[in-house]
């Protein structure tokens, strides 16, 4: 038994899960792994997370955010911040993702629960957390120039970086100066799961949050509706854009609303291409990099918008169609 199993055994028998089975889960394109642990008829999840690569806590903090303004979070059944580990509420199988794939629920159902979630999120007061700024957007908007265009094209691509960071700041200024919700970042099928057993907005349990940011209230729409990981209707996406915006108050400006949606979802596209190349550059994580066509596809509708037509065409220039493909490791 190596020491970290030994460390988790340890932790079970604290949280009253001694002798439990445990049994991997699904990972991510972090360093968290996750387990179904068993004990008779209970069963619940562990979350194991190296503290020298990954922090519990904001985790936990969010979670406990969450549940008290009655969202279906998972509940919190053990705690080991030090030493990276968690035990959490097992919330079932019934991911949007492995439910949509079956057939299994109808697809506007889901999206529609999902939009009403977030209109409920966006009016309860915000709690204390980063904001989604301008450092922090372009940190991840310049992974495109940092990772991405020395990968496909080769060279050095600082003067494209500089160049990108001008721009961005140009676009992005509006939207900094609107942030007012709390954004959970990965808000996207894969990250939630469906609940039919409980009431309203419950029925949607909530992964994946411990990155949040207090930021603008498009970029968890825009991460819902434009999926790295499946295709979602145009036709849905604007019924769900449209739901969103019936649901506000008569100040709302519906043109500036999409304004900002396009925008963050082409910086959202952006940092994902990036990143998607570095999880196979520096992290040799290649399965990431067959979902570059589609998100190359949604970045070139946000960048259709005609507010975004500067972008536009720097993309045009430093990327043109023929270099926006899968690489050659995931042929």
């Amino acid at each position: 038994m190596s020491g970290r199993d030994a460390e988790i055994g340890r932790f079970l028998d604290r949280a009253g899960w001694a002798g439990a089975a445990r049994a991997p889960l699904a990972g991510d394109a972090s360093f968290r792994r996750y387990e179904r642990v068993r004990l008779g008829r209970k069963t619940a999840v562990l979350m194991d997370a190296p503290p020298d690569k990954e922090d519990v806590r904001p985790f936990v903090a969010i979670a406990r955010y969450l549940l008290d303004a009655g969202f279906s979070a998972p509940a919190l059944l053990g705690e080991d911040p030090v030493n990276g580990l968690l035990l959490l509420e097992d919330l079932g199988d019934g991911r949007f993702t492995r439910l949509l794939e079956a057939g299994a629920v109808d697809e506007r159902v889901l999206y529609e629960a999902a939009v009403d979630l977030l209109i409920a999120l966006h009016k309860e007061p915000p709690p204390a957390l980063p904001a989604y700024d301008w450092p922090l957007l372009w940190r991840e908007a310049g992974l495109f120039t940092e990772y991405y265009l020395p990968y496909v094209l080769g060279g050095d691509q600082a003067a494209r970086h500089e160049e990108a960071e001008a721009l961005w700041r140009r676009h992005l200024a509006p939207v900094t100066e609107d942030l007012n919700c709390l954004v959970l970042r990965d808000y996207h099928a894969d990250n939630l799961m469906w609940l039919p057993d409980r009431a309203g907005l419950a029925k949607v349990g909530l992964l994946d949050f411990q990155d949040a940011v207090i930021g603008q209230a498009a970029y968890d729409l825009v991460s819902l509706l434009q999926d790295a990981r499946r295709d979602v209707p145009p036709a849905l996406e604007a019924d769900m854009i449209a739901r969103y915006g019936a649901a506000q108050d008569a100040a709302f400006d519906r043109e500036e609303f999409r304004r900002s949606y396009d925008l963050l979802g082409a910086q959202r596209n952006t940092k994902i291409i990036g990143i998607f190349t570095r999880l196979w550059v520096r992290d040799r994580k290649p399965d990431y990099l067959k979902l570059i066509p589609r998100v190359w596809g949604l970045l070139e509708r946000n960048l259709a918008n005609p507010a975004l037509a500067e972008l536009a065409g720097w993309f045009a220039e430093v990327a043109p169609p023929e270099t926006r493909h899968t690489p050659p490791e995931a042929r």
